[in-house]
């Protein structure tokens, strides 16, 4: 091959590098990124209630319960609206307590989203600036932690499918439970 035919294989090859960069970035599932906060206590809030500004949500709600399952989630959130048929599933689990962290959302729409899909929420607490979901570690939502004594026994990054709910979830909660 000579010398001047080779600088057009450059951008070539240039591309090929790219390609097979980004395809080792997008085949990454993010569901098995760690936290920090497995095995360790839940982190210290306190926020309002969604339906009642003078109520509060805050970590000693949910260290008082014995198995607690926390999902941060949004209106405006359209994998959150596939989870939530899931959620309404868990929340009829006996011994389990769900709790909601609605993240940076408006007040009437997240209202509005859970007067319709139903309420799987022991108690719900709004998180406008989204400061309290920095301190869970949040990436985006939905995402679900499972506590158990007020320790963070698991983390799940985005909607629970079925499969994940079946495969990964029901287990941690029927050895807690």
């Amino acid at each position: 091959m000579k010398k001047s035919n080779f600088k057009y294989l450059i951008p070539v090859l240039i591309t090929i590098l790219f390609l097979v960069f980004f395809s080792q970035l997008l085949s990454r599932d993010v569901t098995k990124l760690s936290s920090q906060l497995i095995e360790r206590p839940v982190p210290d809030f306190s926020m309002p209630s969604l339906f009642d500004e003078n109520n509060i949500l805050s970590s000693i709600d949910i260290t008082s319960s014995e198995v607690a399952l926390v999902n941060i989630w949004a209106s405006w959130c359209v994998p959150c609206r596939s989870e939530h048929e899931i959620l309404m599933l868990l929340s009829k689990t006996k011994g389990l307590d769900l709790y909601g962290i609605n993240y940076k959302d408006n007040k009437k729409n997240a209202i509005e989203f859970i007067k319709e899909l139903g309420n799987p929420f022991k108690k719900i607490g709004t998180d406008n600036n989204g400061r309290s979901s920095m301190v869970w570690g949040v990436y985006g939502v939905p995402e679900t932690f499972i506590i158990h004594k007020g320790t963070v026994i698991y983390k799940h990054i985005g909607p629970i499918h079925m499969n994940e709910l079946k495969e990964t979830v029901l287990p941690i909660l029927d050895k807690l439970l």
